[in-house]
């Protein structure tokens, strides 16, 4: 069963946690997280956390690093999910 309903910011996820990209901000940024494939609704993961506040999502190979400032406009949600695939 997956449970994802509550809403946070990106820049409050820890590393490992798989999340839900719930909203994107209208106009360069959402352009820039389409153009790598990222869309709203679609599950990545925090692979990790850089000093400074940078967080490093994963969808399949592809490491996206998004810097702090962009991190806390981002709105996610957790998926609690143990059938959830880990590529």
């Amino acid at each position: 069963m997956q449970k994802d309903k509550e809403l946070h910011h990106l820049n409050t996820v820890k590393s490992g946690q798989w999340i839900r990209i719930v909203s994107v901000p209208q106009g360069v940024l959402k352009a820039q997280f389409v153009r790598l494939g990222i869309h709203e609704g679609e599950k990545v993961k925090c692979l990790d956390r850089l000093p400074g506040g940078t967080i490093v999502l994963q969808k399949h190979r592809q490491h996206i690093a998004v810097g702090s400032q962009l991190a806390k406009q981002i709105i996610i949600s957790l998926c609690i999910d143990k059938g959830m695939h880990h590529d």
